[in-house]
């Protein structure tokens, strides 16, 4: 173990050579000094690592990777040079990187939720955990008179380098994003100046079909015009013919949000299309739809085991986006109530219910807190309640909107497990009880993962295991 000679345990810019005994959930390594504990990116368990700390705080450090003089036979070559931060876990075998996501849904459950006894089901994985994104929201930047493409290092919006190539991107997306940065240097479009507020284009950000085929490219600008855009409309399709439609988002504001509120199809029609299971849904620019479409119908498939509905249930989606999981339920329920609360995703949802036949299923725009403590008191007692909500979780008001409903089941798929197990804790002491979680692998090579969860009323008679 390496020792400091300071008065604290490390020093910021000392130099040491540590080995690795943990790794966080985000893909660090973790190292002790006199039991001070020092994260390190890019290390693994079982290496011996000469770092420079860079950051040394009272209870904890941050270092840098200098050199390894032993490595972790789970450690792999990146796939990409550029590292630029968002695949934390590139340099780790996929083995590895699910056993830590697994070994953090177990943390969780045992050290938030204190459910140590609920099985926690073995992750399930990607045969190919390569290239599954149908997304991307690429910057753009300006570097030596030439706009330039690529994500911002960590911390920062500054672009490493031009990046046409990304092994989390679709094939298709990685063969597009190039050529189209070749004709905005063409035509001259000028590239967004955070600090001057200067400049056209602030994003490039493309959508795929995953089982269609079929792409949409949207230009994100500060300006409604944009220099070229018939000739860059013309050189894009005829090369690209998968292409169905070219958007263009209009953010005037000094912001960080990526998109604004005013969009115009400059070409083709307004969406795309792609299938999961038997069902075709249309995805429009601001439409919510899980990025890895192959694990997308492993994660829907389980949501209906853990939903067990049969056809007199009646079902409340709570986060329903375009309507993905209500139209799977759909399927099985006598009847799909829908909550979200943004409208385009409604009427996205309206049109994807009536292009697959389904009758059965009702959308509504609002917070799910607010309209369901009002379709309570209409009468309406839903059998089975699904949430999927964002990182931050549930809202108290929520949980206690959902617990006054008393449904018999709840299946809870969460992409925060540290926000899942403090609302598992809540259903729990609420009369729930959290029968069985299964987590699946939505984002090979960074640190996130998607969970599902099984939870029964206490004392109902319909079990789901």
């Amino acid at each position: 173990m390496a020792k400091s000679t300071g008065n604290t345990p490390v020093q910021k810019n000392e130099q040491l050579t540590i080995t690795i005994e943990d790794i966080t959930h985000e893909g660090s390594g973790v190292g002790k000094v006199d039991g001070y504990p020092l994260f390190i990116p890019k290390t693994l368990p079982g290496e011996e690592a000469v770092i420079k700390v860079v950051k040394a705080n009272k209870k904890y450090g941050f270092g840098k990777l200098l050199e390894l003089k032993k490595t972790s036979p789970e450690r792999v070559d990146p796939t990409c040079h550029v590292y630029c931060g968002g695949c934390q876990l590139q340099h780790m075998s996929y083995a590895l990187q699910l056993q830590m996501k697994q070994n953090q849904v177990h943390n969780v459950m045992k050290k938030v939720a204190h459910l140590e006894h609920v099985p926690v089901h073995p992750i399930i994985g990607m045969e190919d955990p390569s290239h599954y994104r149908n997304k991307i929201q690429i910057p753009v930047d300006e570097k030596n008179g030439e706009l330039i493409t690529g994500y911002y290092q960590k911390r920062s919006h500054r672009i490493q380098q031009n990046q046409d190539t990304c092994h989390v991107h679709s094939h298709a997306m990685n063969e597009v994003l190039p050529f189209v940065r070749h004709l905005m240097n063409k035509y001259g479009v000028q590239a967004y100046n955070e600090e001057t507020h200067r400049g056209e284009l602030r994003h490039i950000m493309m959508r795929t079909g995953h089982f269609t085929g079929e792409m949409m490219v949207v230009f994100v600008t500060r300006t409604a015009k944009l220099p070229g855009k018939e000739r860059i409309i013309e050189e894009l399709t005829k090369k690209f013919p998968f292409i169905r439609s070219i958007v263009q988002n209009i953010n005037d504001q000094r912001t960080n949000v990526i998109l604004g509120k005013k969009t115009n199809v400059l070409w083709g029609a307004a969406y795309i299309h792609d299938t999961i299971g038997d069902l075709t849904f249309a995805i429009s620019p601001k439409s919510f739809y899980q990025v890895n479409p192959v694990q997308t119908k492993v994660l829907y498939d389980k949501a209906l085991e853990y939903a067990a509905i049969d056809e007199n249930d009646v079902v409340i989606d709570a986060y329903c986006g375009i309507g993905t999981i209500s139209l799977f339920l759909a399927q099985k329920a006598k009847k799909v109530y829908g909550i979200e609360v943004v409208p385009e995703a409604i009427e996205d949802a309206k049109k994807n219910a009536a292009h697959s036949g389904i009758d059965n299923a009702e959308f509504t725009v609002g917070q799910a807190e607010k309209v369901m403590p009002k379709w309570k008191k209409e009468g309406l007692d839903p059998d089975v309640i699904v949430v999927d909500p964002p990182r931050k979780g549930c809202d108290p008001e929520f949980l206690d909107a959902m617990m006054e409903m008393k449904p018999k089941r709840i299946v809870y798929v969460s992409c925060n497990p540290s926000t899942l197990a403090r609302d598992l804790r809540i259903l729990e002491d609420g009369g729930y009880e959290t029968k069985e979680v299964q987590p699946v692998d939505m984002f090979p090579n960074t640190g996130h993962v998607e969970v599902i969860v099984g939870i029964q009323r206490k004392n109902t008679s319909k079990s789901l295991v």
